[in-house]
């Protein structure tokens, strides 16, 4: 088609800078006396193409035009160029398909912003991928992925969070999600109703041959958002009042499990603050504390005061009792 052929030819002119008609008619198959009716078209479209005579000519586009030319801006561009595949794509076998997809955006950048992409490349690199790297998560990625795209039924055994028990479970796979290193999969029970399974708990996939229509209003990314906004709405909350160092409390603020709800200096014992403080749970409070150790000391409620004071002191008694083994 024309139209193919009109765009091929601007892609061409824009990594190439500048081709002979004979170059772009042997490139798009058509002779020489074809290019120059599509030079016509364009320039008649407002494409600013021009001529350039002599030994050394050719057609080529105006160096404004082409940072416009995939719709993208040049700080757009730039934002691409600097991503990096992360474990992601080369879990669901996407790497050398982002190098080839890399390749081509560079190809279709002009001369001046290929500079300073190279430029940015080497001076700005994001690493999406986290400092831990559990091999399992993706065991039967690929299997849920297939099942995803062809929209069939899966047949699965999962593991609740305590691994105590693996049932057996049929589902519809409706999309996947990633989120840091893990991977989940949306799906619709065949009661039809909507859950999400962590993929690193799946112990067994088979992909089915029963095939499943896809709900017409489901929407992947505002499944997630309000799975997300129920998980944390419905996460256990554990408050405690505790008296705290404040080089303590500086690193608190940055814990992932644990929440300053209201923080005062505490009177007359400088370097000291009382703080009111957010856990999950009674049990994670009473571990998370007692790493701090005399710097972090429980106000309230009573119950995790006692509970810090037996765990110390079985601590110091299992030390006592190895020392000895070692003496004896």
């Amino acid at each position: 088609m024309r139209g193919d052929r009109l765009l091929s030819i601007l892609l061409y002119l824009q990594s190439h800078g500048k081709m002979t008609t004979s170059e772009l008619a042997a490139r798009l198959e058509v002779s020489e006396r074809t290019i120059h009716r599509d030079m016509e078209a364009l320039s008649t479209a407002g494409i600013p193409v021009y001529a350039e005579r002599g030994s050394s000519g050719g057609w080529a586009l105006m160096e404004g035009y082409r940072t416009n030319l995939t719709g993208l801006h040049a700080d757009e561009m730039m934002s691409l160029l600097l991503a990096h595949p992360s474990e992601t794509l080369s879990e669901l076998g996407l790497h050398k398909e982002y190098d080839s997809a890399l390749l081509k955006l560079l190809a279709s950048l002009p001369k001046t912003l290929q500079a300073d992409a190279e430029f940015v490349r080497e001076r700005i690199h994001i690493d999406g991928a986290g400092w831990s790297t559990g091999g399992s998560s993706a065991s039967w990625l690929s299997v849920v992925q297939e099942a995803v795209w062809e929209a069939k039924q899966l047949l699965i055994h999962y593991s609740s969070s305590s691994q105590s028990e693996v049932t057996e479970r049929m589902i519809e796979p409706l999309g996947l999600v990633v989120k840091g290193n893990a991977w989940y999969v949306a799906a619709r029970t065949l009661e039809g109703t909507y859950r999400t399974y962590r993929i690193s708990r799946i112990k067994h996939a088979n992909k089915t041959e029963h095939s499943f229509d896809r709900p017409a209003d489901f929407n992947l990314a505002a499944y997630w958002d309000a799975s997300v906004q129920s998980f944390k709405t419905n996460l256990p909350r554990y408050e405690a009042v505790i008296q705290v160092h404040n080089a303590i409390l500086t690193r608190i603020e940055y814990a992932r499990f644990a929440t300053i709800l209201h923080k005062e200096p505490l009177h007359d014992v400088p370097q000291w603050s009382t703080a009111r403080i957010q856990f999950d749970t009674l049990e994670s409070a009473a571990s998370y504390l007692l790493g701090y150790g005399p710097d972090a000391v429980v106000v309230a409620p009573q119950e995790l005061h006692d509970l810090v004071v037996r765990q110390a002191e079985a601590i110091v008694k299992a030390y006592r009792y190895a020392a000895n083994d070692k003496k004896g």
